[in-house]
């Protein structure tokens, strides 16, 4: 049974994308205690998108957004290209990111992915679409790999 589903009637989950960020992607990377651990974590790589409704649904109510925290895949083990493929096709990147603010600072980065069913570069574009948000810096002043993403 889905132990995300076990919310109050009327439960509405809808961040901001600097809460996204700043709040629970801050707070994932850090393995700290999220106060509301609605955010399920996936292998984004493994499963398909239409499968993501099931695994990351909250409530019983009619959803069209699902939120869940996924790591990056790179495509070679010594690379920096992201694998972003699954079995039944493959998301690609589109536009550019969008930068995200808190207190006037840059805080994280929002990428807009489609997904196409089928291999690259033949593939079918779909409906699906799904922000990859990542945390730009650490207190270190380095960048995360961690991404959060939402669908």
């Amino acid at each position: 049974m889905n132990t995300f589903s076990h919310v109050p009637p009327g439960f509405r989950f809808h961040p901001t994308d600097e809460e996204l960020v700043d709040y629970y992607l801050r707070k994932k990377i850090a393995s700290k205690r999220i106060d509301l651990d609605v955010i399920k974590d996936v292998d984004l790589y493994k499963i398909e998108p239409w499968d993501l409704q099931e695994l990351c649904k909250l409530g019983s109510e009619e959803q069209n957004e699902w939120y869940f925290f996924s790591h990056k895949d790179k495509k070679y083990p010594t690379g920096t290209r992201t694998n972003r493929a699954t079995k039944a096709g493959f998301w690609k990147a589109t536009g550019r990111d969008k930068a995200i603010y808190a207190r006037h600072s840059l805080i994280g980065m929002r990428k807009t992915l489609v997904f196409y069913k089928g291999r690259a570069p033949n593939g079918q574009k779909s409906d699906w679409i799904m922000h990859e948000y990542r945390l730009e810096t650490n207190e270190n002043g380095t960048s995360q790999a961690t991404h959060y993403s939402s669908l």
